[in-house]
């Protein structure tokens, strides 16, 4: 059973993705499947994004510091 979007790295899910839209690109994945596919792709895609939204705050978080021995601070989280 494939994990959870949310619980891939980041290199795992656009390795999946990538995987995704080479299949959808040959058209030859009966209709059903290219649905399943593609809402997996959106999750995908979501999932990273969120990621990528964390380490851009934790740049900024790191870049208002200022100091070259700074460390992460928990930032808030949305749940």
């Amino acid at each position: 059973m494939a994990k959870k979007p949310e619980n891939l790295s980041f290199e795992e899910a656009l390795q999946e993705l990538e995987g995704i839209v080479t299949q959808l690109e040959q058209g030859d994945v009966p209709l059903e499947q290219a649905l399943k596919q593609f809402e997996r792709g959106i999750g995908l895609v979501r999932a990273s994004q969120s990621k990528l939204d964390h380490a851009e705050q934790q740049v900024q978080i790191l870049s208002q510091n200022g100091s070259a021995d700074a460390t992460l601070a928990p930032f808030p989280t949305e749940e």
